[in-house]
């Protein structure tokens, strides 16, 4: 169209066909029935205030294409359509519904286009402008739906008095027509998104946050996919409710202290710590060891770090009854497994597998592997950094493990495609934070120590914080640090006794000596030494990593 169309003028009934309202009389005088497709020409004086005009150079359908009906099967009023500007009409034979798109000077810049089959096409200039954005200048609350039909909706159940508008391309063109119409946009008190319920519709709700200034924006929440389903549904008011209970947009990870009473609750039940295998010390001190925490345990070579870990995830299943899985990256899980029964039974299975009987065999094996309470992980040596991650993930979420041993973390960073052993432990240690925060589980992870001036780890030296090998991102990412410390030159007994040092303690604060433990070589155990003075250890020549 190269010449600017002419007006509907008003609507009235057609004296050929009897219909009440199908007669439209336009501004050069003419009229024509949508009913029985009659033309008339007439001029009537009586009617002064046009209804539409089209742009000039803007190749739409025209006004005496359209007409203006109720959307009966989507419970839309001939009322609310007229008000926007929605008719239905035909396109190379084809039923169309048209969705008519203005600029602020009440010109019809663009259309469009909606198929039975649900296809779209676009006429004219929509990408830059909201559907129904020139009926509002500004006010209090507008809402803002994803597609043209919501928000015909939405506004029929305000009756049509408040402002409500949609985006013009679906929700890939949020963002693109927010930031064109920003002026526009900071009219309004309060701007509420009120996209559709689905992945695409959350995607452009995240995109179109921020734009605004601070506490105008806000998400309304529906029940259903759409307002429209809602309506269809008979639940118009949980639209409405919506509307009024829209929550201010916050970026991810900003929470309001109002709103935490029921996750402080929740987590206080779970503040309890599990108890630790010995009564000693360092239980008071740490309170036990939590779900969702990361727990360092650290010593020399050979100390007994494997020995410590193992009581530990023994006692977790086999009394507690939680569910552990079992990274040790430095023996074959048969080893793990004989450790934990050895435990169990007081024997020193590893070493002779017939000490105990069959029967006695079976009946250890069923009291602790037996429960399903140990999950393994087979492997050996290095491994690639994602695959490590994603198998722990899977012990947390698939296997609902309530802890999970990984022994030693050296071992797995050197899976990562980093040179820098710093920069990889910083990685790691990251996502293993990650990891335990988002899926609850509790972390019990090995690490060993650097060398250092003065007296070794393996001859009795105090272990600090500093000592860790790798990255300062080890103490700072963890909950609790524990230390063995044992001196493996010592004469006597005194070389079998192990002193354990909180070194870090997020969850009381308490530091220092958290008590002594000496091994059993009878049972292949570690058992509470009253204090160094008094235990009485029994001396394992060459006893290594025991």
């Amino acid at each position: 169209m190269d010449e600017e169309v002419v007006e509907i003028l008003k609507r009235q009934p057609c004296v050929d066909c009897g219909s009440s309202d199908a007669m439209s009389v336009y501004s050069d005088g003419h009229s024509y029935c949508f009913s029985c497709q009659t033309h008339h020409n007439h001029t009537n004086s009586e009617v002064t205030q046009p209804v539409t005009k089209v742009k000039k150079g803007v190749n739409l359908i025209t006004i005496n294409e359209m007409y203006s009906e109720p959307l009966r099967a989507r419970g839309i009023t001939k009322a609310t359509c007229q008000k926007y500007g929605y008719y239905l009409s035909k396109r190379n034979t084809k039923p169309i519904q048209v969705a008519c798109y203005y600029n602020k000077d009440n010109e019809m810049i663009g259309q469009k286009i909606r198929y039975a089959d649900k296809t779209f096409e676009t006429l004219g200039h929509i990408s830059e402008t909201f559907f129904g954005q020139h009926l509002w200048n500004n006010g209090k609350k507008l809402v803002i739906t994803e597609g043209e039909i919501d928000c015909l909706t939405v506004s029929q159940l305000n009756g049509n008095k408040y402002p409500v508008v949609s985006i013009p391309q679906g929700c890939q063109s949020a963002k693109k027509v927010f930031n064109a119409n920003m002026e526009w946009l900071q009219g309004f008190e309060e701007v509420i998104v009120m996209f559709d319920m689905d992945k695409p519709g959350r995607k452009a709700t995240e995109e179109v946050c921020g734009i605004l200034p601070p506490g105008v924006l806000k998400i309304a929440t529906l029940p259903m996919k759409d307002a429209n389903e809602c309506l269809l549904a008979g639940i118009a008011d949980k639209v409405l409710a919506a509307i009024w209970q829209a929550t201010v947009y916050r970026p991810d990870g900003i929470v309001n202290g109002s709103e935490l009473l029921d996750t402080l609750m929740d987590e206080s039940k779970e503040s309890i710590g599990y108890t630790l295998p010995w009564d000693i010390p360092m239980q008071e001190m740490l309170q036990g060891v939590r779900k969702g925490e990361l727990v360092l345990i650290t010593a020399g070579t050979g100390i007994g770090k494997t020995t410590f870990v193992r009581k530990i995830t023994h006692h977790f299943g086999c009394t507690l009854g939680l569910k552990c899985g079992l990274m040790m990256l430095e023996e074959p899980i048969t080893r793990t497994a004989q450790g934990l029964m050895a435990i169990h039974s007081g024997k020193r299975l590893a070493l002779n597998r017939h000490i105990i009987s069959d029967e006695e065999y079976k009946k250890v094996f069923e009291e602790t592997l037996g429960t399903g309470n140990f999950v393994f992980y087979q492997h050996f040596g290095s491994l690639e950094s994602n695959n490590l991650l994603s198998k722990m993930r899977y012990l947390a979420v698939a296997e609902k493990c309530d802890f999970i041993i990984l022994d030693h973390i050296t071992i797995a960073i050197s899976g990562l495609d980093i040179d820098n052993e710093r920069k990889a432990t910083d990685v790691l240690m990251t996502n293993l934070r990650s990891l335990a925060e988002e899926t609850g589980v509790g972390l019990l992870i090995i690490s060993h120590l650097k060398r250092v001036e003065g007296k070794p780890a393996e001859e009795g030296g105090a272990i600090s914080l500093s000592h860790l090998r790798g990255s300062q991102a080890l103490a700072q990412l963890s909950d609790a640090v524990i230390a063995l410390e044992r001196d493996q030159q010592a004469e006597d007994g005194e070389k079998n006794l192990v002193k354990l040092r909180v070194l870090k303690n997020r969850f009381t604060g308490e530091t220092g000596i958290g008590g002594y433990l000496t091994y059993n070589k009878e049972t292949d155990d570690l058992e509470k030494a009253e204090a160094a003075t008094k235990a009485a250890p029994i001396e394992i020549e060459g006893m290594g990593e025991f």
